[in-house]
């Protein structure tokens, strides 16, 4: 049983940056793909990011791409998102995911897998 705590939420204004953390436990956190996703109001929760369990391979929302960034780090059990030039329209509640083994890719649409509690980031314009 995987348990993810997320981090790093808040207010921030359009144009600006946040660094989100989702820190794992009680499993072997480099045998997991790891993959964020957010969920606006009245949304359904999407697929934003994804780094495999070796940290070979990300894939990215199109909405997202060249701005955010997914990261790992295997020591710390922790997965990242650095999220710049922040719009409006990023504002959501974002979660991390962990499946066993899978690709980066597969994370797209994935339901199956253990999920944190989610951390608000709220954008103004």
């Amino acid at each position: 049983q995987v348990q993810l705590v997320e981090s790093g939420g808040g207010l921030v204004q359009a144009g600006g940056s946040l660094r989100l953390s989702c820190a794992a436990s009680g499993g072997t956190f480099s045998s997991y793909t790891m993959g964020w996703f957010r969920q606006a109001p009245g949304k359904e929760r999407d697929f934003v990011a994804s780094i495999t369990w070796n940290g070979f391979s990300t894939y990215y929302a199109d909405s997202v791409k060249g701005r955010f960034t997914v990261s790992r780090d295997n020591a710390k059990n922790t997965v990242y998102l650095q999220m710049v030039s922040l719009k409006p329209e990023d504002t959501a509640i974002y979660y991390c995911a962990a499946a066993y083994f899978t690709s980066a890719a597969g994370m797209v649409g994935r339901k199956n897998a253990y999920w944190g509690q989610g951390t608000q980031v709220t954008v103004s314009s």
